[in-house]
């Protein structure tokens, strides 16, 4: 799955002139169900007093998964949707996407979601192919 990147702006990226509001536009509207998931996910973080907020709801379908997937599997992506809200991602198995908020970095509720340990709790049988 790609970007659906105007070509204005891939004229100005050419000649090295990208800002992240417009690369995070192009998220925006080439990952729709990315974004919804990603901005609930913040939305929900800063609004409330828990420590993150996830997403534990499977894409509707593999259309959806693969909007998530690339998101979270591109550092460029994903590290822009960090800046735009204002949070860290962290990402186990096919759907589920957590916020956290940038000081909970090397705290012990973000070091204990992106564990090994946790990745191993968070598995079952029909998560195996996704």
């Amino acid at each position: 799955m790609s970007l659906d990147v105007p070509t204005a702006l891939l004229e100005r990226a050419e000649r090295g002139e990208v800002d992240d509001a417009d690369f995070v536009e192009v998220v925006r509207v080439s990952l729709p169900y990315a974004w919804e998931v990603v901005s609930r996910v913040a939305r929900e973080l800063h609004s409330g007093t828990a420590e993150f907020a996830d997403n534990v709801v499977p894409p509707p379908d593999e259309a959806a998964r693969g909007q998530l997937l690339r998101a979270m599997a591109s550092d460029a992506i994903r590290g822009g949707l960090e800046r735009h809200f204002k949070v860290k991602l962290a990402f186990q198995n096919c759907h589920r996407v957590a916020a956290f908020p940038i000081a909970a970095v090397g705290g012990e509720t973000y070091s204990t979601f992106i564990g090994t340990r946790a990745q191993l709790l968070n598995q079952s049988p029909e998560l195996r192919n996704c």
